[in-house]
């Protein structure tokens, strides 16, 4: 991919900016995973007009955001994601989420996981970016109790911040594990957590739950099923469907109300390796 990088300039009249960049910067600084972002550069100076500049330059990613894969494919012009691809990316982000919260002297807290910040370079492999909320937790085997950040200052993305931020819960990984399940509701249906047809007490999460496993084939996203159509001993679909029953439980699984009822992202690594064993589907 060379040098080339994409640049984000940073709206300083926008509040807690100069915040958003620091905490991106000391974020991403000392991390290096390749399902993360790469940070090429900072820049902080005065521009000609003696105003305040501010930039991150980060890898470019050739596929752009899982958001427009998954939402955007007639205009991009892009092909449907597979099962197979979809399952990857969801390993990529995974992998992503397990070396933050475990793999680092201290935990990051990504606080935005959404497709939006899952990028795609040119061999399909998924990127966690987007460290402007990350909040650090020292102490990795203690982040439960250690140096916890309130939630009240976390703004997070409608429809993917955990119920307990919303509460003014602390801040901890199980509410990125919260995110990241939503994110596999949404690669399963298609659907986004804010589609109007959740209101109430029927949301993404719950709607999915009601129809696993008998219901599967009504909620998954239709493009995943074409493939498949004209499969006429069932063996394929058979196969298929037990794939997207296991996506869905781990996604379900990860969305759970409750912070400690959540999937623990190393067992969310082992099951989706699973589902990768039983390809093709």
């Amino acid at each position: 991919m060379g040098t080339s990088g994409l640049l984000m300039v940073l709206n300083l009249q926008a509040r807690g900016a100069t915040k958003s960049f620091t905490a991106e910067c000391k974020a991403l600084g000392k991390m290096k995973h390749r399902n993360l972002v790469k940070i090429l550069t900072c820049c902080s100076r005065i521009d000609y007009k003696g105003d305040e500049f501010k930039a991150i330059v980060f890898e470019f990613m050739p596929k752009g955001s899982l958001e427009k894969l998954l939402h955007d494919n007639e205009e991009s012009g892009i092909h449907n994601l597979s099962l197979t691809q979809r399952v990857d990316i969801a390993l990529d982000v995974a992998h992503a989420l397990d070396y933050l919260h475990n793999g680092t002297e201290n935990v990051v807290v990504q606080c935005d996981v959404k497709p939006n910040n899952v990028l795609l370079d040119d061999d399909m492999v998924a990127h966690l970016g987007d460290f402007g909320l990350a909040r650090l937790i020292h102490g990795a085997t203690a982040y439960s109790s250690v140096d916890q950040v309130n939630s009240s200052t976390i703004k997070g993305t409608i429809g993917y911040v955990p119920p307990e931020y919303g509460a003014g819960g602390q801040v901890s990984p199980h509410g990125d594990i919260y995110s990241y399940g939503i994110l596999l509701l949404e690669m399963l249906t298609g659907k986004r957590p804010t589609n109007s047809m959740f209101s109430g007490s029927l949301s993404l999460h719950a709607f999915c739950k009601m129809k696993v496993p008998d219901g599967i084939f009504e909620i998954v996203d239709s493009h995943l099923l074409l493939p498949f159509a004209e499969d006429e001993t069932g063996i394929v679909e058979n196969k298929i469907r037990n794939c997207l029953v296991m996506f869905a439980i781990i996604g379900v699984a990860c969305s759970e109300e409750f912070p400690s009822n959540r999937m623990p992202i190393k067992d969310v690594i082992a099951k989706l390796n699973e589902i990768k064993s039983m390809f093709p589907c």
